[in-house]
Protein backbone atom coordinates (compact mmCIF):
# COMPACT_ATOMS: atom_id res chain seq x y z
CA UNK A 1 0.00 0.00 0.00
CA UNK A 2 1.55 3.30 -0.74
CA UNK A 3 2.11 6.52 1.31
CA UNK A 4 -1.14 8.37 -0.19
CA UNK A 5 -3.50 6.02 0.39
CA UNK A 6 -4.46 7.08 4.03
CA UNK A 7 -4.74 10.55 2.64
CA UNK A 8 -6.83 9.32 -0.25
CA UNK A 9 -9.17 7.40 2.26
CA UNK A 10 -9.38 11.32 3.99
CA UNK A 11 -10.25 12.64 1.06
CA UNK A 12 -13.16 10.30 -0.29
CA UNK A 13 -14.68 10.23 3.31
CA UNK A 14 -14.02 14.23 3.61
CA UNK A 15 -16.46 13.93 0.23
CA UNK A 16 -18.65 11.56 1.60
CA UNK A 17 -19.44 13.68 4.42
CA UNK A 18 -19.59 16.83 2.07
CA UNK A 19 -22.60 15.32 -0.34
CA UNK A 20 -24.26 14.05 2.77
CA UNK A 21 -24.13 17.82 4.19
CA UNK A 22 -25.53 18.82 0.85
CA UNK A 23 -28.07 16.44 0.71
CA UNK A 24 -29.06 17.19 4.09
CA UNK A 25 -29.57 20.74 3.39
CA UNK A 26 -31.37 20.58 0.24
CA UNK A 27 -34.04 18.37 2.79
CA UNK A 28 -33.81 21.68 5.20
CA UNK A 29 -34.56 23.98 2.57
CA UNK A 30 -37.75 21.82 1.34
CA UNK A 31 -38.90 21.92 4.85
CA UNK A 32 -38.54 25.60 5.62
CA UNK A 33 -40.22 26.31 1.97
CA UNK A 34 -43.16 23.59 2.76
CA UNK A 35 -43.77 25.03 6.22
CA UNK A 36 -46.44 27.63 6.99
CA UNK A 37 -44.57 29.40 9.19
CA UNK A 38 -42.85 30.67 5.64
CA UNK A 39 -44.28 34.13 5.16
CA UNK A 40 -45.21 34.18 1.49
CA UNK A 41 -48.95 34.93 2.27
CA UNK A 42 -50.36 31.81 0.63
CA UNK A 43 -52.96 31.45 3.31
CA UNK A 44 -55.32 34.12 1.97
CA UNK A 45 -56.03 31.95 -0.83
CA UNK A 46 -58.27 29.52 -1.22
CA UNK A 47 -57.59 28.31 -4.94
CA UNK A 48 -60.95 28.90 -5.79
CA UNK A 49 -62.52 26.31 -2.58
CA UNK A 50 -64.25 29.21 -1.43
CA UNK A 51 -66.41 29.17 -4.32
CA UNK A 52 -67.26 25.58 -3.72
CA UNK A 53 -68.01 26.04 -0.78
CA UNK A 54 -70.58 28.50 -1.36
CA UNK A 55 -72.38 26.21 -3.76
CA UNK A 56 -72.55 23.58 -1.31
CA UNK A 57 -70.14 21.58 -4.06
CA UNK A 58 -67.82 20.75 -1.21
CA UNK A 59 -69.13 19.95 2.32
CA UNK A 60 -66.69 16.89 4.07
CA UNK A 61 -63.25 15.42 4.07
CA UNK A 62 -64.43 13.17 1.11
CA UNK A 63 -65.49 16.08 -0.92
CA UNK A 64 -61.96 17.64 -0.29
CA UNK A 65 -60.19 14.76 -1.36
CA UNK A 66 -61.79 14.87 -5.22
CA UNK A 67 -61.36 18.39 -5.39
CA UNK A 68 -57.81 18.35 -4.39
CA UNK A 69 -57.47 15.43 -6.68
CA UNK A 70 -58.70 17.53 -9.40
CA UNK A 71 -56.21 20.50 -8.99
CA UNK A 72 -53.64 18.09 -8.79
CA UNK A 73 -53.98 16.28 -12.00
CA UNK A 74 -55.65 19.26 -14.10
CA UNK A 75 -53.92 22.29 -13.22
CA UNK A 76 -50.64 21.20 -10.61
CA UNK A 77 -49.52 19.06 -11.95
CA UNK A 78 -49.47 19.31 -15.94
CA UNK A 79 -49.36 23.70 -15.51
CA UNK A 80 -47.70 24.69 -12.10
CA UNK A 81 -45.07 21.81 -12.29
CA UNK A 82 -43.81 22.48 -15.45
CA UNK A 83 -43.33 25.36 -14.98
CA UNK A 84 -41.22 24.74 -11.96
CA UNK A 85 -39.24 21.85 -14.02
CA UNK A 86 -38.31 24.39 -16.44
CA UNK A 87 -37.41 26.95 -14.47
CA UNK A 88 -35.23 24.43 -12.01
CA UNK A 89 -33.39 24.10 -14.94
CA UNK A 90 -33.13 27.55 -16.54
CA UNK A 91 -32.07 28.50 -12.94
CA UNK A 92 -29.64 25.63 -12.70
CA UNK A 93 -28.10 27.04 -16.10
CA UNK A 94 -27.88 30.40 -14.42
CA UNK A 95 -29.91 31.51 -17.62
CA UNK A 96 -32.67 34.20 -16.06
CA UNK A 97 -33.87 35.55 -19.65
CA UNK A 98 -34.54 31.39 -19.73
CA UNK A 99 -36.49 31.82 -16.48
CA UNK A 100 -38.84 34.84 -17.08
CA UNK A 101 -39.53 33.73 -20.09
CA UNK A 102 -40.85 29.90 -18.46
CA UNK A 103 -42.66 33.11 -15.67
CA UNK A 104 -44.33 34.66 -18.92
CA UNK A 105 -45.51 31.40 -20.40
CA UNK A 106 -47.30 30.29 -16.80
CA UNK A 107 -48.78 33.75 -16.61
CA UNK A 108 -50.50 33.19 -20.20
CA UNK A 109 -52.04 29.95 -19.60
CA UNK A 110 -53.68 30.82 -16.38
CA UNK A 111 -57.16 31.75 -17.23
CA UNK A 112 -58.49 32.82 -13.80
CA UNK A 113 -57.77 36.49 -13.03
CA UNK A 114 -57.16 35.44 -9.41
CA UNK A 115 -54.98 32.71 -9.80
CA UNK A 116 -52.56 35.13 -11.93
CA UNK A 117 -53.16 37.57 -9.23
CA UNK A 118 -52.56 35.18 -6.22
CA UNK A 119 -49.49 33.21 -7.79
CA UNK A 120 -47.62 36.60 -8.70
CA UNK A 121 -48.66 38.51 -5.13
CA UNK A 122 -47.26 35.14 -3.23
CA UNK A 123 -44.51 34.18 -5.68
CA UNK A 124 -42.76 37.80 -5.65
CA UNK A 125 -43.22 38.08 -1.66
CA UNK A 126 -41.56 34.42 -1.88
CA UNK A 127 -38.69 36.06 -4.46
CA UNK A 128 -37.86 39.22 -2.25
CA UNK A 129 -38.14 37.05 1.04
CA UNK A 130 -35.06 34.64 -0.28
CA UNK A 131 -33.42 37.42 -2.23
CA UNK A 132 -32.85 38.98 1.32
CA UNK A 133 -32.02 35.81 3.00
CA UNK A 134 -30.33 33.93 0.37
CA UNK A 135 -26.91 35.58 -0.74
CA UNK A 136 -27.39 34.42 -4.22
CA UNK A 137 -26.80 37.27 -7.42
CA UNK A 138 -29.25 35.49 -9.35
CA UNK A 139 -32.13 35.40 -7.15
CA UNK A 140 -31.45 39.17 -6.66
CA UNK A 141 -31.23 39.45 -9.99
CA UNK A 142 -34.93 37.77 -10.55
CA UNK A 143 -36.06 39.85 -7.83
CA UNK A 144 -35.13 43.00 -9.44
CA UNK A 145 -37.05 42.20 -12.74
CA UNK A 146 -40.21 41.54 -10.72
CA UNK A 147 -39.70 45.03 -8.61
CA UNK A 148 -39.65 46.17 -12.44
CA UNK A 149 -42.70 44.29 -14.16
CA UNK A 150 -40.48 42.54 -16.10
CA UNK A 151 -41.25 39.40 -14.99
CA UNK A 152 -44.25 38.10 -13.13
CA UNK A 153 -43.12 35.84 -10.55
CA UNK A 154 -45.16 33.38 -10.30
CA UNK A 155 -45.08 31.05 -7.14
CA UNK A 156 -44.39 27.82 -9.04
CA UNK A 157 -41.43 29.72 -11.42
CA UNK A 158 -40.25 31.37 -7.84
CA UNK A 159 -40.39 28.79 -6.39
CA UNK A 160 -38.51 26.27 -9.31
CA UNK A 161 -35.63 28.81 -8.99
CA UNK A 162 -35.60 29.04 -5.41
CA UNK A 163 -35.24 25.12 -5.28
CA UNK A 164 -32.69 25.49 -7.93
CA UNK A 165 -30.37 27.66 -5.92
CA UNK A 166 -31.14 26.35 -2.62
CA UNK A 167 -29.68 22.78 -3.59
CA UNK A 168 -33.12 20.88 -4.42
CA UNK A 169 -33.33 18.76 -7.22
CA UNK A 170 -36.57 19.35 -9.48
CA UNK A 171 -38.44 16.85 -7.97
CA UNK A 172 -37.78 17.78 -4.17
CA UNK A 173 -39.36 21.49 -5.08
CA UNK A 174 -42.14 19.96 -6.86
CA UNK A 175 -42.90 18.21 -4.53
CA UNK A 176 -42.59 21.10 -2.18
CA UNK A 177 -44.96 23.09 -4.38
CA UNK A 178 -47.25 20.32 -4.34
CA UNK A 179 -47.84 19.47 -0.47
CA UNK A 180 -47.75 23.50 0.19
CA UNK A 181 -50.29 23.83 -2.07
CA UNK A 182 -52.64 20.35 -0.33
CA UNK A 183 -51.78 22.56 2.71
CA UNK A 184 -52.62 25.97 2.29
CA UNK A 185 -56.07 24.66 0.46
CA UNK A 186 -57.04 22.55 3.97
CA UNK A 187 -55.65 25.23 5.78
CA UNK A 188 -58.70 27.15 4.07
CA UNK A 189 -60.91 24.39 4.66
CA UNK A 190 -60.28 24.59 8.13
CA UNK A 191 -61.44 28.06 7.62
CA UNK A 192 -64.75 27.71 5.67
CA UNK A 193 -65.99 23.93 7.23
CA UNK A 194 -66.51 22.39 10.14
CA UNK A 195 -64.07 19.96 9.45
CA UNK A 196 -61.58 18.65 12.30
CA UNK A 197 -57.71 18.77 13.06
CA UNK A 198 -58.04 14.79 12.37
CA UNK A 199 -59.96 14.39 9.47
CA UNK A 200 -58.05 17.25 7.77
CA UNK A 201 -54.92 14.95 8.52
CA UNK A 202 -56.07 12.00 6.73
CA UNK A 203 -56.99 13.92 3.91
CA UNK A 204 -53.54 14.84 3.87
CA UNK A 205 -52.32 11.85 4.20
CA UNK A 206 -54.56 9.95 1.55
CA UNK A 207 -53.32 13.28 -1.03
CA UNK A 208 -49.52 12.74 -0.32
CA UNK A 209 -49.01 10.12 -3.05
CA UNK A 210 -51.62 12.26 -5.34
CA UNK A 211 -48.64 15.13 -5.65
CA UNK A 212 -45.84 12.49 -6.48
CA UNK A 213 -48.08 10.86 -9.17
CA UNK A 214 -49.09 14.68 -10.61
CA UNK A 215 -44.95 15.00 -10.68
CA UNK A 216 -44.50 11.92 -11.92
CA UNK A 217 -46.75 12.24 -14.90
CA UNK A 218 -46.42 15.65 -15.97
CA UNK A 219 -43.52 16.77 -14.75
CA UNK A 220 -41.05 16.41 -18.28
CA UNK A 221 -43.35 18.37 -20.23
CA UNK A 222 -42.13 21.18 -22.62
CA UNK A 223 -43.30 25.09 -21.26
CA UNK A 224 -44.89 24.28 -25.47
CA UNK A 225 -47.22 21.48 -23.94
CA UNK A 226 -47.95 23.42 -20.23
CA UNK A 227 -51.88 23.07 -20.93
CA UNK A 228 -53.88 23.05 -17.45
CA UNK A 229 -57.43 21.64 -17.70
CA UNK A 230 -59.80 22.00 -14.68
CA UNK A 231 -63.09 23.57 -16.61
CA UNK A 232 -65.64 23.88 -13.37
CA UNK A 233 -62.54 25.27 -11.60
CA UNK A 234 -62.19 28.14 -13.81
CA UNK A 235 -65.60 28.50 -13.85
CA UNK A 236 -65.86 28.59 -10.27
CA UNK A 237 -63.22 30.87 -10.11
CA UNK A 238 -64.48 33.41 -11.80
CA UNK A 239 -67.81 33.83 -10.18
CA UNK A 240 -65.69 33.96 -6.94
CA UNK A 241 -64.20 37.47 -8.74
CA UNK A 242 -67.80 38.99 -8.75
CA UNK A 243 -68.97 37.41 -5.26
CA UNK A 244 -70.32 40.19 -3.04
CA UNK A 245 -67.85 39.06 -0.12
CA UNK A 246 -64.91 37.02 -0.34
CA UNK A 247 -62.56 35.97 2.83
CA UNK A 248 -59.44 34.62 0.10
CA UNK A 249 -58.08 36.09 -2.51
CA UNK A 250 -59.04 33.11 -4.54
Amino acid sequence: MSDDSPRDDGRAADERRAAGDEAGESVLAAMQFADSFLPAGSFTTSYGLEGFVAADDVEDGDDLRALLSTYLDGQIGPCEMVALRAAHEAATAGDLDEVVAVDERLRAVQLPAEFRESSTRTGSQLCSLVAETENDPLLSAYDERIDAGEAPGNYAVVMGVVGARTGMSAREAGLVLGYSFLTDLLGAAQRLLRVGHTEIQAVLTDCRPLVARAWDRHADRSIEAMTPFAPLVDVVAAEHERAERRLFLS
